[in-house]
């Protein structure tokens, strides 16, 4: 039997400060269409993948959500098979909660993007139209445009002549930047949050410059007529920032003091990770190479930045402890103020890293070891075969080949012959098939969970393809494209909610600045209340 909790329960957990895990366990379309407003997204295809990272502590308090109950439920006997002792799924799913009357959202990062409108309305955080920044760059004003995106975002469009420095580091690059306190700065993202908040970063900070937001960033920039540069590597001093303005990290004090932002140290931090009535997240708010490098043991790289647009891909247990490390104290800081304003308990580790490596350890940065050994331990391993012999038995019908990968790289080239599916349905495509089963996949964990939806007579027979689809290509072996199969209707993990507004396509573009503007709207007093914004 499978435990579960009705609307008005649910919401009166979501008031009551205590932890709980609210997890949407459809595929990212599904989510995407329509959600509640503090669900996380954990996918079913990858739930023992990524639910230890969301939802470190067995003991939580989960809620999972579904269109229907079924995949919930069977999500919630998974959870309790590895060990998750409080799961609970929400009676009528999406749906049910809708007919109650409570607001359902489109897209994703829905809390942190009206976290956004909400404090350029509290701090009238100034802005500059695309149509008045073209004009100051084509007459060659001194101004320095910063991308407040992640690198990778940043490569692939730009506003001409930016330079990229991810949210995160604003304050703690900026004196590498701008040598001078009249220059104009423009901070810019994709569309409005990240230009918003890493604006209001510098200003908030006391930065004496102008500083304005980009309004409706690179969409905005296209949706004027202007041209977009792809590839840049314009990017932030990545080196030798050890010369930071004592000024500028005494703001950053006052900043994640004034929001209640405050420090503890490694002996304390060490403590909370080890309580078994509370989960404690480590985060560090660093750059992808100092991660890398070397990091306390145990801490999940989360980008500072990110984390304040896309707290929910980091951190799934709401009224969770969240301790930022970094190398100082600035980067931790801001993004620690900014964590409190958005309504989480965030904590800054006194000293960083370095203070706290005698007593946590250090390791080299990755994906959490226990995740992986979680995720193999529950599915095992599926015997291989070579890209010949599975040729061959799809060549005489003998063999069925299910592909995993995503929807839309399924769509672009497949193995000739083969099916696309997903976990959440790969029961039913197979339903009544008694030849030989070979699975697809870019990671063999992903076909290990799926495998656990089979019978055991399909398992029994069931094999993954040696090498992935990049072994069947290398092998030369015959590639179909299929750019309407599967159906639009059928691509569940794939979110068509206005994709390809970075392509040019000018109606989705505006489509979704209309959506993240009224977002605000939406919101009732529950979601309004969840934040603690300035007056």
């Amino acid at each position: 039997m499978v435990a579960r909790v009705d609307c008005d329960t649910l919401r009166r957990w979501l008031a009551d400060g205590d932890e709980l895990a609210l997890f949407d366990v459809r595929e990212h379309g599904q989510y995407g269409e329509a959600h509640l407003f503090f669900a996380v997204p954990l996918p079913f295809s990858r739930l023992e993948l990524d639910v230890e990272r969301l939802a470190p502590r067995r003991g939580v308090r989960i809620v999972l959500v579904d269109d229907d109950e079924r995949v919930a439920a069977r999500a919630a006997q998974r959870l309790s098979a590895i060990g998750y002792r409080d799961v609970r799924v929400l009676d009528g799913g999406v749906p049910g909660w809708a007919a109650r009357g409570h607001p359902v959202y489109a897209g994703v990062n829905v809390p942190s993007k009206a976290f956004g409108e909400l404090i350029e309305h509290a701090c009238a955080t100034p802005s500059v139209t695309a149509e008045e920044l073209a004009r100051m760059l084509q007459r060659g004003d001194d101004v320095l445009v910063l991308d407040g995106r992640p690198f990778a975002e940043y490569q692939k469009m730009n506003i001409p002549g930016a330079i990229c420095c991810p949210n995160g580091e604003l304050a703690y690059r900026l004196h590498r930047l701008v040598k001078d306190e009249s220059t104009p700065i423009v901070v810019n993202c994709a569309g409005r949050t990240r230009s918003i908040i890493g604006a209001q970063t510098l200003i908030s900070l006391g930065v004496r410059n102008p500083v304005r937001a980009l309004q409706n960033g690179t969409q905005g920039w296209t949706l004027a007529g202007q041209s977009l540069e792809r590839g840049s590597r314009h990017r932030y001093p990545a080196e030798g920032i050890d010369d930071v303005p004592p000024a500028l990290r005494e703001s950053a004090q006052v900043f994640a003091d004034r929001a209640g932002a405050g420090s503890i140290d490694a002996e304390t931090l060490a403590a909370w990770r080890s309580d078994p009535d509370r989960t404690t997240f480590m985060l560090d708010v660093r750059t992808p190479e100092e991660f890398a490098a070397g990091t306390l043991a145990g801490a999940v790289h989360a980008p500072g930045g990110q984390l304040v647009q896309a707290t929910d891909q980091y951190v799934g247990v709401r009224n969770a402890r969240l301790v930022l490390v970094d190398d100082g104290d600035v980067r931790a800081r801001v993004t620690a103020g900014w964590l409190r304003k958005l309504g989480h308990q965030a904590w800054v580790l006194a000293g960083g890293i370095a203070a706290a490596a005698a007593t946590l350890g250090l390791a080299r940065g990755g994906d959490p070891e226990s995740a992986q050994q979680t995720a193999a331990a529950s599915a095992g391993a599926i015997a291989e075969i070579e890209a010949d012999a599975l040729h061959a038995g799809l060549r005489d019908a003998a063999i069925v080949a299910v592909d995993l990968r995503p929807s839309p790289a399924f769509r672009r080239a497949h193995v000739a012959g083969s099916v696309w599916s997903i976990r959440p349905r790969i029961a039913a495509r197979l339903d009544g098939e008694s030849r030989p089963i070979t699975l697809v996949a870019d990671d063999p964990r992903i076909a290990a969970l799926a495998a656990l939806e089979l019978p055991a007579a399909q398992r029994a027979r069931l094999r993954l393809l040696r090498g992935g689809f990049a072994a069947w290509q290398d092998a030369g072996l015959p590639v179909l494209s299929t750019p309407a199969d599967p159906p639009d209707a059928e691509c569940i993990d794939f979110l068509f909610f206005v994709h390809d507004r970075h392509d040019g396509n000018l109606d989705a573009a505006r489509r979704y600045l209309a959506w993240e503007t009224g977002l605000v709207e939406q919101m009732d007093d529950l979601e309004r209340g969840a934040f603690r914004l300035p007056h």
